[in-house]
């Protein structure tokens, strides 16, 4: 069992930056592919990023790319989502996620899930 804890939400605005953390619990961090997922208010959870398990390569949304930075910390089983240039559209429930089964991009990829935490974008 994994359990994912996320924090590092708020209110900022439009070109700001905020900086999400996912703590996980286990001794398996370093065996699982780490997302990111975002959900905004009547919309489905979409791809943000990911860091994969096997050698660290980043993917991301083409949404996102060049403003986000996903990274992770192995000595502390934690991994980060840096958010620059933050937009409106940006807004939403962000959610890390754990994937031992292959694949990044889909939800169903993912074995574990976070509750979530709230960013929220002012124009």
């Amino acid at each position: 069992q994994v359990q994912l804890v996320e924090s590092g939400g708020g209110l900022v605005q439009a070109g700001g930056s905020l900086r999400l953390s996912c703590a996980t619990s286990g001794r398996t961090f370093n065996g699982y592919t780490m997302g990111w997922f975002r959900q905004a208010p009547g919309k489905g959870r979409e791809f943000v990023a990911t860091i994969t398990r096997n050698d660290g390569s980043t993917y991301y949304a083409d949404s996102v790319k060049g403003r986000f930075t996903i990274s992770k910390d192995n000595a502390k089983n934690t991994v980060f989502l840096q958010m620059n240039s933050l937009k409106p559209e940006d807004t939403a429930v962000y959610y890390c996620a754990a994937n031992n089964k292959g694949g990044y991009y889909y939800t169903y990829n993912y074995n574990y899930w976070g509750q979530g935490t709230q960013v929220t974008v002012s124009s």
